[in-house]
């Protein structure tokens, strides 16, 4: 039997706005496996990132459990929150979120401070994400010196840096032209595949999903369809072959 690594029982999320409630999760019932690439598939408004928001510990449910590692993520304070992120999860932004006064190598260190790591290792360990993410040279630069898709490449090295349990990637191509958007695909769900992490990647757009194991279909704060993705690609090259 397949191991869950993250679990969702009749989950809400409900603002309230004047007099009316706008339930932007309505009763979600979800279990993501370990080692699994799942893409939460929607349009705007569908309420894929509040999703996303809630089982990351981002956001509160108003209602319902969030399970992740045997442990009830809505439970939690801030404070437990900060340190389940630090231990268990990483972050890959549309924005990507980086310090503007660090170089590509400090920015890339950051979570290792929260750990307790020397120095030493936090630079070799940050140095060695950023060679496998092709930035090695870039290692000085600040993020203004960086075009978008290195930056992209910068945060995803600081997201898997720390070897998380658990990946999340919150419309991580968005900013990105085609070419860099699958290069980047390419590229996470390689860390990915290679250190048996979850990924849960949030996206509207049908050409990232085909990189996901399951497309999870959401419309109006419910889930409309699951489907497992017989298609799936490891790779743009495969999208390459099939197309000539």
């Amino acid at each position: 039997m397949a191991d869950t690594a993250i679990r969702l029982r009749n989950v809400k999320k409900i603002y309230r706005m004047g007099g009316e409630s706008i339930k932007a999760v309505n009763n979600v019932s979800l279990d993501f496996l370990r080692g699994e690439i799942c893409c939460l598939l929607g349009t705007s408004g569908s309420g894929k990132s509040t999703l996303l928001n809630l089982i990351s510990g981002l956001e509160k449910p108003t209602k319902g459990e969030i399970i992740m590692e045997n442990k009830h993520v809505e439970r939690m304070n801030e404070d437990q929150l900060a340190k389940f992120r630090q231990q268990y999860i990483g972050f890959v932004f549309q924005s990507y979120n980086l310090l503007g006064t660090l170089t590509a190598l400090e920015n890339v260190m950051l979570p290792l401070v929260f750990h307790q790591v020397s120095k030493k290792e936090r630079m070799e360990r940050a140095m060695e994400m950023l060679r496998a993410v092709g930035l090695e040279d870039r290692a000085n630069h600040k993020p203004s010196e960086l075009s978008g898709g290195q930056q992209q490449r910068v945060s995803i090295a600081r997201a898997f840096v720390n070897n998380p349990q658990v990946v999340f990637a919150d419309e991580p191509t968005g900013n990105l032209d085609t070419k860099t958007t699958y290069q980047m695909m390419d590229l996470m769900v390689g860390l990915a595949g290679k250190y048996k992490q979850t990924m849960i990647i949030v996206t509207h757009d049908l050409e990232i999903s085909v990189y996901a194991d399951r497309i999870i279909h959401l419309m109006d704060g419910r889930v409309d369809r699951i489907d497992q993705n017989e298609h799936k690609i490891q790779s743009s090259a495969e999208l390459v072959h099939e197309n000539q």
